[in-house]
C-alpha cells in the first residue's frame, strides 16, 4: 500500500476536473492540462475531493506506479490553479539576457549571442541579470530551467554562469603561487 498514493487530492474553487477512461483533464485559471493514466487506476471525483486507487491493489507494478500517477495528478491541479515558476540568476561579467519576440537571447561570454526558443505553454521573464520560468506543467517549467543552466553551468572557481536562485555550489581554490627564494 502506497502511503502518498492514499492520500485525498482536493480540487480548490475553480479547477475542474474531467475523467474520460484513462485519460484526465484538469482545467483552471491558469490553463489546461491533460494526462493519460494506466488502465490499472480507477480515479474518482466526489465532493471537490479526488481519490486514485489501483484496480489490482496485489499487483507489484501497480502498487509502484500507484504513488508517481497521484503526486502527477496533484501536480497537474496545482498547476492549474497557482502554477509554478523558477528562477535562473546570472553571474559574470558581460552575462546578460533579453526577450526577442518569443526568443530569449543571451551573452554569455561567447563570440556569439545564444538564441534559445521556449516549450509552448511556458513563459520567460527577463530582469537585470535573472530569467524567470513558469507555466502550469511543472515538467515543462523545470526542462526548459533545466536546458537554460545547461547552456552556461557555474565553474567553480570563479562562480561565472547560470545556476537556480538559492542554489549553493562549491567553490575551488585557484592556483597559489610558490616563491622560490
Amino acid at each position: 500500500m502506497s502511503r502518498i498514493g492514499k492520500k485525498i487530492i482536493t480540487l480548490p474553487e475553480g479547477v475542474t476536473v474531467q475523467i474520460t477512461g484513462s485519460k484526465i483533464t484538469t482545467k483552471g485559471p491558469k490553463g489546461e492540462l491533460s494526462r493519460e493514466i494506466s488502465s490499472d487506476f480507477v480515479m474518482e471525483v466526489k465532493d471537490k475531493e479526488l481519490t486514485i486507487a489501483p484496480k489490482n491493489p496485489n499487483r507489484k507494478k501497480t502498487s509502484a506506479f500507484w504513488g508517481l500517477y497521484r503526486s502527477l495528478i496533484a501536480n497537474m491541479v496545482e498547476g492549474v490553479h497557482i502554477g509554478f515558476s523558477k528562477r535562473l540568476e546570472f553571474e559574470g561579467v558581460g552575462y546578460r539576457a533579453a526577450m526577442d519576440g518569443e526568443n530569449l537571447v543571451m551573452q554569455l561570454g561567447f563570440s556569439h549571442p545564444v538564441k534559445f526558443t521556449t516549450l509552448p505553454g511556458v513563459k520567460l521573464t527577463t530582469e537585470k541579470n535573472a530569467i524567470t520560468v513558469s507555466g502550469c506543467d511543472k515538467e515543462a517549467v523545470g526542462e526548459v530551467a533545466a536546458r537554460i543552466r545547461r547552456l552556461k553551468p557555474v565553474e567553480p572557481y570563479k562562480g561565472k554562469g547560470i545556476r537556480y536562485q538559492g542554489e549553493i555550489f562549491r567553490r575551488k581554490a585557484g592556483k597559489k603561487a610558490v616563491s622560490t627564494g
